[in-house]
């Protein structure tokens, strides 16, 4: 063997070493931590150094409506990151990603004749690396690495990557799952709101919040009115599933920041952030409106009624600067709804000015 076999048998040994020594790295990185977002961003930015890219994205897949979404990314502009979420198009390269299962490549997009992605190609991405994550034969997610340049794939890098891909898809299982136990933690399991635990530290969490940023923040109370009533007409299998319908009437009316919480029994909350008291009067109407109207036109099985509910609003700092101070005064406000007719908003304006 020659002296220059040597060194080229040396050179590669060394290459392999290498690339296992950084797959290792890889691997510690995405099963260091049980939260989703950071293992996202630990795949992605290992996979981009190992592979050597300089941008690339990793979306996860929804197997029940075929759909991909975005959650980590790098190296990519604003304009190509704003889609949050897509469906699978048929014949493009996501598909056949999906159905081969196995690790796909482009050299060169622009002698692709099937790579007709308009996105893609108007980023400047000219050749990249499709990587499924797959676990127990379940695609969870896509791990997407772009190069701005034609360039030929180290295929031993990419079977390596296979590899990395089999500890990714682990690790988004896992962490997919302790987010699912930690939500339900926290879930009223009737209406799908937040629990009363988690409002206390929600609160807490934002009322800090709005201190140190120095934004108006508003609470929300309601009540249904008479659901004792209700309950003794029709029965309390159909008083729980006239709750069901509350959270979903709720989520459906809310902004995407606001926060919606079952406190106790027929009582909710909503915490509205970055809200102003004459905004969250707005947003207290509409839901008084969307229970009034939509348990009448969805009535639950085995009711030939409706239900109101009494609102109470208010709002830092506008009603109060402490958290119990401003608690107290909305929890007031919803019993003086109550108390002077029901099926009412009430903020501390409506006790000089009765609303009618």
């Amino acid at each position: 063997m020659t002296q220059c076999d040597c060194n080229s048998q040396k050179e590669s040994l060394e290459s392999q070493v290498k690339a296992l020594k950084d797959l290792i790295e890889v691997a510690k990185a995405v099963v260091s931590t049980l939260d989703l977002d950071t293992v996202l961003q630990a795949i992605l930015t290992s996979a981009m150094r190992f592979a050597e890219t300089p941008a690339g994205s990793v979306a996860l897949y929804y197997d029940a409506k075929r759909e991909l979404s975005l959650h980590a990314h790098s190296g990519l502009t604003a304009d190509f990151v704003k889609k949050e979420r897509w469906e699978v198009t048929a014949g493009g390269l996501t598909e056949q990603v999906l159905r081969a299962g196995e690790i796909f490549y482009i050299e060169d997009t622009e002698k692709t004749p099937f790579f007709n992605n308009p996105i893609a190609l108007n980023e400047g991405i000219r050749s990249l690396v499709c990587v499924p994550l797959i676990f127990q034969e379940r695609i969870v997610g896509i791990l997407y690495l772009d190069d701005f340049a034609p360039r030929r794939f180290d295929r031993e890098k990419l079977n390596l990557l296979s590899i990395l891909a089999s500890f990714a898809a682990m690790a988004i299982h896992n962490a997919t799952l302790h987010k699912r136990t930690k939500l339900l933690a926290i879930t009223d399991s009737l209406t799908g709101l937040h629990n009363h635990r988690y409002f206390k530290q929600y609160f807490r969490q934002e009322m800090a919040r709005a201190k140190r940023y120095h934004k108006p923040f508003s609470i929300i109370m309601m009540d249904v009115d008479d659901f004792k009533s209700y309950n003794d007409s029709f029965g309390h299998a159909t008083g729980d599933r006239l709750l069901e319908l509350m959270g979903e009437l709720i989520l459906q009316t809310i902004r995407g920041v606001d926060v919606a919480f079952r406190y106790g029994g027929e009582e909710f909350i909503v915490l509205l952030p970055e809200t102003r008291l004459d905004q969250a009067i707005l947003a207290a109407e509409r839901l008084r409106d969307s229970v009034q109207n939509g348990t009448t036109g969805r009535l639950v099985e085995g009711a030939s009624r409706g239900v109101t509910v009494s609102i109470g609003v208010a709002s830092y700092p506008e009603n109060a600067d402490k958290m119990d101070e401003l608690f107290n005064i909305v929890d007031s406000l919803l019993y003086q709804a109550k108390r002077r007719g029901k099926n009412k908003v009430y903020h501390q304006e409506s006790l000089q000015i009765p609303t009618t």
